[in-house]
């Protein structure tokens, strides 16, 4: 009977946690791109669906907007001299939630203009970044996601 106490007991811890905002493992939805420093075409665009059911202000810093479990999009990045950045062009108001190859968030809204995001790295680092396009205002819009090493 203690046994079942305490198996019953240690399920409801688990299952009470709080989850996770994100899920960086996952798949991206829509897809992903290995690009080395000086790559062509510049700017590299992927054209998606932003936004998703999830409150990106639950995610470390100062991060908003609605946002997909998944990732949208994955660069395997291959740093150089260049920087990298990260744009969003949508009719909507966008903001972009990046998780970097050193594991920490990045996030940004409107500084690249009327509504949309930009995340500059002036200094990457090669690796993963798993990013997530989001709306403020609705769960879901039209958006390109921008990426270039020209400022």
């Amino acid at each position: 009977m203690k046994k079942t106490f305490l198996l019953a007991a240690a399920a409801g811890v688990l299952f009470a946690a709080p989850a996770m905002a994100q899920s960086a493992h996952l798949t991206a939805t829509f897809g992903e791109v290995r690009l080395s420093a000086g790559f062509t075409p510049d700017p590299y665009r992927v054209n998606m669906t932003a936004g998703g059911h999830i409150n990106g202000a639950q995610l470390p810093g100062s991060c908003i907007g609605n946002i997909a479990d998944a990732p949208d999009f994955e660069v395997n990045y291959e740093a150089g001299s260049l920087p990298l950045v990260f744009r969003t062009l949508s009719s909507a108001d966008t903001t972009l939630i990046i998780n970097g190859p050193d594991g920490r968030w990045y996030c940004d809204d409107d500084s690249y203009g009327d509504g949309d995001a930009m995340v500059r790295f002036s200094n990457p680092k090669s690796g993963i970044y798993d990013i997530w396009v989001g709306v403020l205002g609705s769960n879901t819009a039209s958006a390109t996601l921008e990426i270039t090493e020209t400022p």
